[in-house]
């Protein structure tokens, strides 16, 4: 299906190019949420009328997005979540909880709005990529930790995805055999003496 986008849209096309799409997106999609109208004479008509009121939207939106970006771009968050031993959540961060995030800390992102390829299941420094407009986007960072205490931590550039991070260095020390026996008590043999 032929149709006329009445806005920019990523990886389709400026306002008022004619792209053919499938029909689905079309039906479902586009023309539902007003992005775009059937390529037909009377349509394309429409569009020329209303051209200059599109681009002058266009640009309100624009400069409204450029204005949350300013005060967004490069800001960081925490977010605490439960997690084992080696940095696996036992939950995810998607895009609704960035969402809600984001909307406790006063602003209004949807989670359309946050480009998230998949969850995020481990914790760490995340970057995410949260599309204000079409044309305008910024990068946010997460910090995803299993305490405020631990974000600080990974904050100041420490890793906390394995145990030794948890629980220090001496891990493996006190993991021997001989810190566990007495080699003086009754019924300990030593092997050099067996």
């Amino acid at each position: 299906m032929e149709v006329i986008l009445l806005e920019r849209i990523s990886r389709l096309g400026q306002m008022g190019d004619t792209v053919k799409v499938k029909d689905g997106f079309a039906r479902n999609f586009l023309l539902p949420q007003g992005k775009a109208l059937r390529a037909n004479e009377a349509n394309k008509k429409k569009f020329e009328g209303q051209r200059a009121q599109l681009e002058t939207r266009n640009l309100e939106r624009k400069s409204e997005a450029q204005q949350v970006a300013d005060k967004l771009d490069g800001k960081s968050f925490v977010v605490v979540r439960s997690a084992g031993e080696t940095g696996q959540l036992y939950g995810s961060v998607s895009t609704r909880d960035i969402s809600e995030i984001l909307t406790a800390e006063g602003f209004s992102v949807g989670r359309n709005q946050v480009e998230l390829n998949q969850p995020i299941k481990t914790i760490g420094l995340t970057n995410v990529a949260i599309a204000l407009h079409p044309e305008v986007e910024v990068t946010i960072t997460l910090n995803i930790a299993r305490s405020a205490d631990e974000a600080e931590r990974q904050a100041a550039g420490e890793k906390l995805d394995s145990a030794e991070a948890i629980y220090g260095d001496d891990i493996n020390e006190n993991a021997r055999p001989d810190a566990f026996f007495d080699p003086n008590e009754e019924g300990f043999e030593d092997e050099e003496n067996a």
